[in-house]
């Protein structure tokens, strides 16, 4: 009994010492709120294409340009001068007017419905709000 004790109690610690790893192995722009925060909004873009039918030539740009928000937030974190970083963070600000663009576009043409748009106009308004305050911090001597 004793030993079976024992090897239950290895398992259990095994596996929170393979969880633990699990949930302490990732990379720093993975923690940021602002990276989480664009991967929800290229999520909801894609949802909202598979939903609605657009032009493929809308779906394409909407989806290049939400997914470029993503990356460019992680490209430039990976950056070693505040410069470089700032530069990466910009252009996925631009690539949220973008989106913001193609949005009102597809509301104006009712191409989506009202409350699709707010939402998504919502988040990002949110997420170019960070990525402000973020340049505007790399931007200080």
């Amino acid at each position: 009994m004793r030993a079976r004790m024992s090897k239950k109690l290895i398992f259990i610690l095994l596996l929170i010492l393979i969880l633990n790893l699990t949930l302490i192995i990732m990379f720093d722009f993975q923690k940021l709120e602002v990276y989480k925060k664009a991967k929800l909004f290229h999520r909801n873009c894609k949802l909202m294409l598979g939903k609605q039918k657009q032009e493929r030539y809308v779906n394409d740009q909407l989806g290049r340009a939400s997914f470029s928000i993503v990356l460019n937030i992680a490209e430039g974190s990976g950056k070693a001068f505040p410069n470089d970083r700032k530069n990466y963070f910009t252009i996925a600000r631009a690539s949220i007017f973008e989106c913001v663009a193609i949005l009102d576009v597809l509301h104006d043409d009712e191409g989506i419905n009202h409350e699709t748009y707010e939402l998504n106009l919502k988040l990002a308004d949110e997420l170019s709000r960070m990525l402000y305050k973020m340049i505007a911090n790399l931007s200080k001597p």
